[in-house]
């Protein structure tokens, strides 16, 4: 980016520019919205087919692992409609899609099954009711291996799809065995089903010179084009892949589309014609990997104060079969271990386990929010051993801006606004007379119970991995003075393509609706990093303004000449351009003079995200730009008879900077809060002792619905925010820290179990709460509760004797 364009991030106002419809910081409505509504959007599924169209099934495993020892599938080849049966034998390149070129993750298994629902062969017939009636036809038969399913199984026996990572700062067992309060235990945290309302489609168009163009769900449309490149033994210019919008991506299609995407490719380039690979919503659910579920095993250490003086803390992550992300996934919940807590002496080790069951993926904060899960559960325990409020042992953990401000993996916390949120949610929510009422109200009522919780935020922007922290984009102004945008990043419903225009129409100073929002397509923008790690705003805005600064950098050194004024003087207002005092062009009438003076009207752009590097062999190094900072207050109502709960009320402030659009941020905030309390509460992912997932429909998994919205829910941007790094128009990201704010109900719950036991006892509550769970906690609480005081009136006794 030009030092010009740096200086004016620097300088910019807060407000809207005035007379410019669209531009950063108003809440344009999302470009899709309308169409959503109209039932207008195109998805994949909607493009019409053309002449030909070959539909894909797949054919799946039985068994959790085992050899493959006959594979008939001659009744499937034979069976109407049937046009094409693919194996791994049929695959012409490479059979591996893994992201990571680990070579575990096969397009097609040859020989060796690894999990329940694998696809072991694919059918292309006419519909796709006869490619799936079809794939029922086969006769496999295996000779069974032993199968792991569970992570402690696998940890246990040394089974790993990634090495084992340590992360430390100062001297955890040295500060353990000095601290006053030492307390220890396990977390099991829970999955998560991504559960887009789109599922994973592809749809692949061959061409000339066994071309493909792939039309596929997917947040990171470059690593489809390689890998499949790859599949089919060709150059990656043979394959352009092309994504309007998804339907939900959430992680899940950072890299699992390309299983799907490669098979299309085969059929399409082996036949001729084009092919549609749509996954029923239950195989997507039983192929697909799931969010990691985590044992987290801790011993910590305290003061009287509740002030962590030492922690030793293991992770045992639940990979799958293959390692997919799983390696960054597990170093990033080890980065968020902190949270917003200040760790001197600490020690954190991680184990990345192979299990006979699905490869996890990517997912809404990718490994974060299992980190912070346990840390704030942490935090409550020792609040309740020393007899405190959990939100004051919090404040006295909080990271400081002087001296307490290192990170287990050595990043100096330049920005910490923790104190100052605080202070405004305090306000906000009122918690401190609300506490008070809670305890009386529990005092008075034995049968319902209220809980309240406050948790921050503190989530790191950045991929952690360096290299993925660049995008492009590519911008043309036509002759009219209408613009073509496009750039690296993928729209999933977050608003990502709306932001982006925004930053383009405020550099041209023209309204939005002058601007054409195009497809990502690797044609046109190659070699991007995928729309992940909530930074697809601040790279392709980036880029996108990179492109557009060089375009109207051309305009005025243009202007200038011609009309001979200092460039100083050319002035973009909304609308048209001021040249010197000499001339008032409008923006269409100034391109065309431009262009008839044979000026580019066409430029690319790029960002690099600058200050981040990480020293993995070492754990040290600055992994993240920024921080993204927020705070949640919630407050839950329990049945102690039953189980149920629900949430009353809920006061959230968030930090986003200077928003680019407050109504979209408002909208992620809302929506990660609702997701990140669907995984902590309701949804439960369950596999039988065969390996095979029960949970795999509607049915049988509950995300949340529109009643189990707080009935009282408070959100508003932290009006004080400003990024004190040079972002987008000093704009934070907002994609995934929303998330991990539904902490707080999850902490909620656990404060109504125990209240059970006047907080005298630590609830076994673990992820997700699910009324069973909270009936067994509640039950479990109020056991122990009266075994503690048969053993005080013993010693009692035995004191008096």
């Amino acid at each position: 980016m030009s030092d010009q364009a740096l200086k004016a991030d620097m300088d910019e106002v807060v407000a809207p520019t005035a007379g410019l419809s669209g531009g950063v910081r108003s809440s344009s409505k999302h470009d899709s919205g309308p169409k959503h509504v109209a039932g207008e959007a195109v998805y994949i599924d909607d493009i019409n087919e053309p002449f030909g169209t070959l539909h894909l099934a797949p054919g799946a495993s039985s068994i959790a692992h085992g050899k493959i020892t006959k594979m008939d599938l001659s009744k499937v080849r034979s069976a109407p409609g049937v046009v094409c049966v693919l194996t791994a034998d049929d695959i012409p390149g490479v059979n591996d899609v893994s992201p990571a070129h680990t070579h575990d993750e096969p397009v097609l298994p040859d020989g060796i099954v690894q999990f329940y629902g694998q696809p072991v062969f694919c059918v292309a017939a006419e519909t796709r009711a006869q490619a799936r009636a079809a794939a029922q036809l086969a006769e496999i038969e295996y000779e069974e291996l032993p199968a792991v399913l569970d992570v402690a199984e696998a940890l246990e026996k040394q089974l790993f799809v990634a090495p084992p990572h340590v992360m430390k700062q100062g001297d955890a067992k040295s500060a353990l065995a000095r601290a006053k309060h030492r307390h220890g235990g396990r977390i099991e945290i829970g999955g998560q089903d991504h559960f887009y309302l789109e599922g994973h489609i592809s749809f692949a168009i061959p061409g000339e010179d066994g071309d493909v163009l792939l039309h596929c769900s997917t947040q990171h449309p470059s690593e489809v084009q390689h890998n499949i490149a790859n599949v089919l033994g060709r150059p990656a210019n043979a394959v352009t892949v092309e994504v309007r919008r998804m339907g939900g991506g959430f992680g899940g299609k950072e890299t699992q589309a390309m299983q799907w995407a490669a098979l299309a490719a085969i059929v399409a380039t082996k036949t001729g014609r084009p092919a549609k690979f749509r996954l029923d919503r239950d195989d997507d659910m039983v192929m697909t990997g799931k969010r990691h579920d985590f044992i987290v095993d801790y011993d910590v250490g305290f003061d009287d104060d509740g002030r962590i003086c030492g922690l030793d803390l293991q992770y045992a992550a639940n990979c799958g079969f293959s390692a997919d992300l799983s390696a960054a996934i597990a170093d990033r919940a080890m980065f968020h271990t902190d949270n917003a807590y200040y760790l001197g002496d600490v020690e954190i080790r991680s184990y990345r386990c192979k299990t006979n069951l699905v490869s996890n993926t990517a997912f809404r904060g990718f490994g974060g929010p299992q980190g912070m899960v346990a840390i704030e559960r942490i935090i409550d325990e020792i609040a309740m051993t020393v007899g405190r409020d959990p939100l004051d042992v919090r404040i006295a953990n909080y990271y400081d801006t002087k001296d307490r401000n290192t990170t287990p993996y050595h990043m100096v916390v330049e920005d910490n606004v923790l104190s100052e949120l605080t202070d405004d949610i305090l306000k906000a929510s009122d918690y401190r007379k609300r506490r008070e009422e809670i305890t009386a109200f529990n005092a008075e009522s034995p049968v319902l119970k209220k809980g309240l919780s406050l948790t921050p935020v503190k989530f790191g922007i950045s991929f952690t991995t360096t290299f993925l922290n660049q995008a492009g984009a590519l911008i043309h102004v036509y002759q009219d003075g209408s613009v073509h945008l496009n750039h690296g990043g993928t729209e999933m419903g977050q608003g990502l393509f709306i932001k982006v225009a925004q930053v383009v129409a405020e550099e041209f100073q023209i309204d939005l609706d002058q601007i054409k929002i195009t497809p990502t397509n690797t044609g046109k923008v190659p070699n991007t990093s995928a729309t992940a790690a909530s930074s697809g705003a601040d790279m392709n805005g980036m880029a996108a303004r990179d492109a557009a600064m060089t375009i109207k950098n051309r305009l005025i050194a243009f202007a200038a000449e011609k009309y001979g004024v200092a460039e100083s003087t050319v002035r973009f207002v909304p609308g048209k351009i001021i040249v010197g005092d000499k001339e008032e062009l409008a923006f269409a009438d100034l391109i065309k003079q431009a262009y008839l003076a044979r000026v580019s009207l066409s430029a690319t752009g790029y960002y690099a995200t600058p200050k981040i590097h990480y020293d993995r062999e070492s754990a040290s190094g600055r992994p993240f730009y920024y921080f993204a900072y927020g705070m949640a207050c919630s407050e839950v109502l329990i049945d102690t008879l039953t189980g149920e709960y629900k949430v009353t009320r809920v006061d959230i402030i968030h930090d986003v900077g200077r928003s680019l659009n407050p109504a979209i941020d408002l909208g992620q905030i809302e929506g990660g809060f609702i997701q990140g309390m669907g995984w902590l509460t309701s949804e439960e992912l369950w596999w039988d002792d065969k390996g095979s997932l029960r949970t795999h429909a509607p049915s049988t998994y509950k995300i949340p619905a529109c009643s189990d919205r707080p009935e009282d829910f408070r959100m508003e941007l932290w009006s004080s925010g400003r990024n004190v790094e040079k972002t987008i128009h000093r704009s934070k990201a907002v994609g995934e820290p929303p998330l991990m704010l539904a902490i707080s109900v999850h902490r909620a719950i656990a404060d109504a179990v125990a209240s059970v036991a006047n907080h005298k006892v630590v609830p076994a509550l673990d992820t997700p709460a699910t009324p069973e769970a909270v009936l067994h906690a509640v039950a479990d609480c109020a056991k122990r509760m009266i075994e503690n005081a048969h053993s005080a009136d013993a010693a009692h006794s035995m004191a008096g004797e």
